[in-house]
Parts: structure tokens; C-alpha cells; sequence
């Protein structure tokens, strides 16, 4: 037997199956705890997407990266849930922003209660992971915020988009970084810095978190145009709509300004159109699930996992280091 996880991640070692198993279920009931007020209301919105499940991707890490000191340390399972919270809380925030209607193949906040609700549950929701972080100490107090500020940078920058001469790709790149990569570093940094390990461990594992962390958005940008609403949880097509323009579409546009076919400009035309239109919608994502340009993104996308796995070289040989080479291996089958 083995434990599966998150992104269908197989965990084969029974003492680090157990750790982890035990390890998400704290997760899970810090998370319901951290998320109960004394208004029944908000305890409802503040739950919505707790309940409706996820893969709780960044705690995994967190719980990972502790094995590498004492894993069973004070600071790994709140460090798990503050990640996870400000997580959920960003989520809040994007389906406003994206004007989403589906968020875990459940109704999205702002579509069940309305935007002004939405925003300020996921502002419930930072404050609680600060009241958390407050118990673990200054110095992750510190380091929440530096990712947070970068977080909120990269939606930022996307917001606005690449300056005049800059590249949209590059652009883009740090778009994720920001957006996606902070918090994932954090999790691989929260997790061996709780637990005690060395500090070259706690860098090396930032660093992988970092990685990982734009492999893992890449793989999600291409699901939000190669999959359907069962598979990925929200309706396809979403950053299409929205008018999101991820690394496939990039590359698309790049590629019809340097070769001028008539076919890409047509597309490059009809994602430039009204994708509130049902039927234009469908066409854009049909054509672009058929395009060369996908199948570049997701090269992009297996080169971060690569890269992410080199910097797991010098850690110790064992099940903890295995199991992240592991979720390496899962963000690429995830974006195949």
C-alpha cells in the first residue's frame, strides 16, 4: 500500500506515509478552526472553499521539507495552515477579479454571495493566518510578508501588463513568479525552517519551492485551455474569457508575428474578440488545443520541474527527497 496525495503524488515509505497522512489531517483541522468566527455567516463564507476540498499542494510541501529536520516540530503544521490560508484567501480575490463562477467544481464565492462578500472574507481570511503567524515568530512574520508583497506584485504586474519594449513572455515569467512561486518557495522554507534542518537545506528547499512553484502554474495555465471543467475544477477557458493572456497564447502571437500566417493572425484576431461569445469561445479553445504554441508552454513547463529536481541533487538520500522528486514528476504528467 501507499498513501496517494496531492496531484496523484504516491508516497511508498510507511514511516513518511504515516507522517504525512497524520500531518494533512492537522492541516485540515487547523484550517476549519482557523476559519470559525462568532458570526455564523462569515464562518460559512470563510469555509466555502475549505470544505469544497483542494489538493493542498502547498502544505504537502510544508510537510515534506519538515522531514528534513524534526517533522513532528510545533511550527510545521501552523506554518502549513498559513500557507494554505493566504492560498485560499488569494483565491477569494482572483475569482473577483476574474469574475469566476466555478471554483472547485463549486459555486465561486462571488457568484454564491457577491463580490463585497467575497473580498472580505479572503481579508478574513490573511488576518487569520497573520493571528497564526504571530505565534511562530517575528522572523516568519518577516517572511510571510516578503512573499505576500511579491504575490501581490505579480497579480500587480499582470493587472497592468508589460511595459512598452518589454517582452511578454519575460513579463509573464515574473508575473508567475511572483503570483505563484512566493508562496510555494515559502511553503518549502516554512517547512525545513520549522522543523530545524541545516540552513543549506532551507535554501535549497526555497529554491525548489520557487521552481516548482512556476512549473505547478504553467501546468495549471495549460489545463485552463487542454481540459475540461471536471478535470481542473473551474470552467475552461476561464483566463481566455477574462482576456488572460498565458504562456500558449503568448507564444501564439509571438509565433504570427514571425511567420505572418494568415491562420495564427485569424486566431491572434478572434482571441482579440468578444470571448463572451459562446460559440467564438469554444472555437478559440478548440484551435488553440491544436496548436503548436501549447505544446511549447508545456516544454516551458517541464523545464521548471527539471530544474526544480536539480536543485533536490544534494540533499540526502531517503523517502522525503524522493517524494519531492515525486511531485516533479506529477506537475509534468499534470501538464501533459
Amino acid at each position: 500500500m501507499s498513501f496517494v496525495g496531492p496531484l496523484g503524488l504516491s508516497v511508498r515509505d510507511r514511516t513518511l506515509e504515516a507522517d504525512t497522512q497524520a500531518g494533512l489531517t492537522a492541516v485540515e483541522e487547523g484550517l476549519l478552526e482557523a476559519t470559525k468566527s462568532d458570526v455564523p455567516f462569515i464562518t460559512e463564507a470563510a469555509q466555502h472553499l475549505v470544505r469544497a476540498g483542494g489538493k493542498r499542494f502547498r502544505p504537502l510541501l510544508v510537510l515534506l521539507a519538515a522531514q528534513f529536520g524534526d517533522p513532528h516540530a510545533p511550527g510545521v503544521v501552523p506554518s502549513a495552515v498559513v500557507v494554505e490560508l493566504t492560498h485560499l484567501a488569494t483565491l477569494y480575490h482572483d475569482d473577483v477579479m476574474d469574475e469566476a463562477e466555478v471554483r472547485r467544481g463549486v459555486s465561486s464565492p462571488n457568484a454564491r454571495w457577491g463580490n463585497s462578500v467575497a473580498v472580505l472574507t479572503g481579508d478574513f481570511l490573511f488576518a487569520r493566518a497573520s493571528h497564526i503567524l504571530a505565534d511562530l515568530g517575528p522572523e516568519a512574520v518577516r517572511i510571510q510578508a516578503e512573499a505576500f508583497e511579491r504575490l501581490v506584485t505579480g497579480q500587480i504586474l499582470e493587472t497592468a501588463g508589460p511595459r512598452d519594449g518589454r517582452d511578454p513572455v519575460e513579463h509573464y515569467l515574473d508575473v508567475l513568479a511572483g503570483k505563484t512561486g512566493s508562496l510555494i518557495a515559502v511553503s518549502g522554507r516554512f517547512g525545513a525552517m520549522m522543523a530545524g534542518a541545516d540552513e543549506s537545506i532551507v535554501s535549497i528547499l526555497t529554491q525548489y519551492g520557487e521552481r516548482l512553484g512556476m512549473a505547478f502554474q504553467l501546468a495549471d495555465d495549460l489545463l485552463d485551455i487542454a481540459s475540461d471543467s471536471h478535470e481542473s475544477g473551474k470552467t475552461p477557458g476561464t483566463d481566455l474569457r477574462e482576456g488572460v493572456a498565458t504562456l500558449p497564447v503568448l507564444y501564439l502571437r509571438e509565433q504570427a508575428e514571425a511567420t505572418g500566417s494568415a491562420e495564427d493572425l485569424e486566431l491572434c484576431e478572434l482571441l482579440a474578440g468578444d470571448l463572451t461569445d459562446d460559440a467564438r469561445h469554444a472555437e478559440v479553445l478548440r484551435r488553440l488545443r491544436a496548436h503548436s504554441a501549447l505544446e511549447r508552454a508545456r516544454q516551458v513547463t517541464v523545464r521548471y520541474a527539471a530544474e526544480a529536481r536539480s536543485m533536490l541533487a544534494p540533499l540526502p538520500e531517503g523517502p522525503a527527497k524522493t517524494a519531492l522528486e515525486g511531485l516533479c514528476d506529477a506537475v509534468v504528467h499534470r501538464a501533459g
